[in-house]
């Protein structure tokens, strides 16, 4: 890409669009978005460079976050679009990256803040590979993890039961522990996270589906079909039906009359 095509770019656009093509879980353009916002920011990166061996000032360029976040954003999208395309080897390579964002010049306070979040974020997203790869022997490594920072349960639960599903493991012990601590600390998981919580209850069905307690798989979905509705997002909506309609002889009748008074409202 052009330098000067570059220059009339903006990393906060770039950004809009990369979340956009996440919720759409369009892969192929989450890669190509974020190899622009990457070019984009080192472009700006190695201007500003060049003016400083001068010890002239930098062109001001208006950007909402310190530069290095563009850095780590794009690292951990690319990372994040090999994971979901199952190229795992690619996926810890852009982990690395964003987890070493330190050797960036000049980083004020902010910027070293955003460092220390992208590395707590690898290291998330490190367990969640792991996990989803099978390595059952880090469950309880990832559990212990999850519990020391709850502000990552909710993503952390849905990476945990969607691998249960895949590689067919129990994981009640696990879900009764988030339970308990969630019960002792006078908190529950809500819907502060629609996104979030709607992937979880997802999984969450999936997983009692393959337990053979097909009512509760219903309860799940039907928070799941709530939520996807509160998200505008018919791909979800669709998604959960197919899964409901599958239960729909092993649901109570109470559980479909709720089903049907929700379309209704819908």
């Amino acid at each position: 890409m052009r330098k000067s095509i570059l220059k009339s770019l903006k990393p906060d656009i770039i950004v809009e669009m990369l979340d956009m093509a996440m919720a759409f879980e369009n892969w192929n353009k989450v890669m190509e978005r974020a190899d622009m916002l990457y070019l984009c920011v080192q472009s700006i990166y190695e201007e500003r460079q060049k003016y400083r061996s001068k010890g002239m000032p930098a062109p001001h360029i208006h950007i909402d976050r310190p530069l290095v976040y563009y850095y780590g954003f794009s690292h951990l999208m690319r990372g994040m679009a090999h994971q979901k395309m199952g190229e795992a080897d690619q996926a810890r390579a852009y982990i690395d990256q964003y987890a070493d964002l330190g050797w960036m010049e000049d980083l004020d306070e902010v910027g070293m803040q955003v460092v220390q979040k992208f590395r707590h974020k690898a290291q998330v997203n490190r367990y969640a590979l792991e996990i989803e790869a099978g390595q059952v022997q880090l469950l309880e490594e990832f559990v212990n993890f999850l519990l020391e920072h709850p502000e990552e349960g909710l993503a952390g639960l849905k990476v945990i039961t969607e691998a249960a599903v895949r590689h067919r493991w129990q994981i009640d012990r696990v879900l009764d522990v988030f339970e308990d601590q969630m019960q002792g600390e006078g908190t529950e998981i809500n819907s502060s996270n629609n996104e979030g919580m709607y992937h979880y209850c997802y999984q969450r069905a999936l997983y009692e589906q393959w337990m053979e307690r097909p009512q509760e798989a219903v309860e799940f979905i039907l928070q799941a079909i709530r939520l996807a509705h509160k998200l505008g997002m018919d791909r979800y909506f669709i998604r959960c039906t197919v899964l409901l309609e599958s239960l729909r002889e092993e649901a109570t009748a109470e559980q479909i009359g709720r089903y049907r008074v929700m379309l209704e409202g819908i």
